[in-house]
């Protein structure tokens, strides 16, 4: 996976945390008070697994998360979500090293949950177990295979995160196409009826947003003039729904001004909302250094 889906993968968890828990667990509002906010915890994750330079290492995006339950206590959340293409023997493993690594520097109860991204339906392990002369100890934890979801249950559900799980799940339309112009083209309907499902949803225009960039930058057309239709689809669809669009009126009333401050201005919000550099640069024309630098 490259780095740019890394980001993605990091923004949309944020953005739809309280979705994610309400999505794998019915009942989480009668067990959390998410009224109390939601405080994600990278750093304490960096100090305990510091980035590695390897290119072969194992390509992973964790988010760890601090939340309240309602009567009051402190619980973290482990979101490891597991983008190796085929099944590593170590995965429990290394499950098990997160869980106990973060239970013995910071003493607190976890939950962990793996979200599979391959497109393979092979089975994974949720339990690490080793046993030695009477001594033995068995992790279990959440699994999550985004290959071996029902599509239409996801369409019926009025989560946001089961669009996080579509949009995952429309990475592999087209993949078995040896033609790779009949592969964009149901890339690009799936991708349209996917847009078309989020600016109908009754969703906040912060939520919209996060969940628009996922799918505009997660799943990726062979040919750029494919993604050029897409982009079009998109703004006859934003014109319809009035629900999206706040970032690209600024953009282009900014490029209509042919103000500078206005562009750089539309820059820095694009640059919150996670979006790649290079992307802003396309839209903005600004250059690398000057988006580093806002």
């Amino acid at each position: 996976m490259k780095q740019k889906d890394d980001y993605l993968w990091k923004g949309v968890l944020e953005d739809v945390f309280d979705d994610f828990l309400r999505f794998l667990y019915p009942d989480a509002d009668s067990v959390f008070d998410l009224s109390r906010g939601i405080t994600f915890l990278d750093k304490e994750l960096e100090q305990l697994f510091p980035p590695e330079g390897n290119e072969f290492a194992p390509k992973v995006v964790d988010k760890l998360a601090q939340v309240y339950t309602h009567d009051g206590m402190e619980e973290w959340v482990l979101i490891h979500v597991e983008v190796q293409g085929t099944c590593r023997k170590d995965f429990a493993s290394r499950m098990f090293t997160y869980y106990y690594r973060i239970l013995d520097k910071y003493h607190k109860r976890i939950t962990a949950f793996a979200i599979l991204t391959e497109a393979s339906k092979k089975p994974r392990p949720n339990v690490y177990e080793e046993e030695f002369m009477g001594t033995s100890i068995q992790y279990r934890f959440n699994t999550y295979k985004i290959a071996e979801q029902d599509t239409d249950r996801l369409l019926a559900s009025d989560n946001p995160f089961a669009l996080v799980v579509l949009t995952a799940k429309a990475a592999f339309v087209g993949k078995n196409l040896n033609d790779k112009d009949e592969s964009d083209k149901a890339l690009l309907q799936t991708k349209i009826q996917l847009a078309r499902e989020l600016l109908e949803r009754n969703m906040s225009k912060e939520k919209i947003r996060g969940l628009m960039n996922f799918l505009r930058y997660y799943v990726r057309f062979d040919n750029s003039e494919v993604n050029t239709i897409f982009e079009q689809e998109v703004e006859k669809l934003t014109e319809r729904s009035h629900t999206m669009g706040i970032e690209e009126l600024l953009l282009n009333r900014a490029k209509k001004e042919g103000k500078r401050e206005s562009l750089i201005s539309v820059a820095r919000e694009m640059k919150k909302d996670g979006i790649p550099v290079e992307q802003i640069v396309k839209f903005t024309k600004l250059s690398i250094k000057e988006i580093e630098k806002l």
